[in-house]
């Protein structure tokens, strides 16, 4: 499970950002880029490569950090594959890039980095890359100091999305418009063509 691995230099991270130590971005999330458009030797393949990544329709893979942290809901609001609490298998042609979720609470944040340790040191020649962490607002109102603090962390290293808390949400109502604050996400998930594994 992701929540069992050792987190590492990430959590030696975020204790520097709380000390106020210097910290920058020292673990690569980043999917390798074997099979890119113009890395071969033959232009012609490059060009039809690059020509079928461009048609294939957006595909990416909601995996949680830890239980409940919202990759169903966001799924079912924003499109994708819920993976639930598992790695995408490429082989079974599921989504290979991979927006990873976790909540803004202590134990959420504690847990992607820790899932963002063991990507790096496991799933990364799966194929797999990782495009963004999703941090989903465990609370109404701000988040505490302490918290920001290892956010702003974990910023350093991989993009950040934040959802704030949505009320109508909890209730089930998932038709509810959008807050101005998911916009961002919501253009990434719609917008430039992602690749399956069926298609590497």
């Amino acid at each position: 499970m992701m929540a069992q691995a050792n987190g590492g230099e990430m959590n030696q991270l975020m204790e520097q950002g709380a000390r106020g130590a210097p910290y920058g971005p020292e673990i690569w999330v980043r999917g390798p880029r074997d099979g890119a458009a113009g890395s071969g030797d033959d232009p012609a393949a490059g060009a039809a490569a690059a020509a079928e990544t461009a048609a294939t329709p957006t595909a990416f893979a909601w995996v949680n950090a830890h239980g409940g942290a919202g990759a169903s809901t966001l799924s079912a609001v924003l499109g994708g594959a819920d993976c639930g609490n598992r790695w995408p298998d490429p082989a079974a042609g599921e989504p290979v890039t991979v927006l990873l979720v976790a909540r803004t609470h202590a134990t959420g944040l504690q847990a992607l980095s820790q899932a963002l340790d063991t990507f790096r040191r496991e799933k990364q020649q799966l194929g797999l890359t990782v495009a963004a962490a999703v941090l989903v607002a465990d609370a109404p109102g701000r988040t505490p100091r302490q918290l920001a603090q290892r956010i702003k962390v974990i910023g350093s290293v991989i993009e950040v999305h934040r959802v704030p808390w949505i009320p109508q949400w909890r209730t089930g109502n998932l038709d509810a418009p959008l807050p101005r604050e998911v916009a961002a996400l919501a253009r990434l998930v719609s917008g430039p063509q992602q690749p399956t594994g069926g298609t590497q």
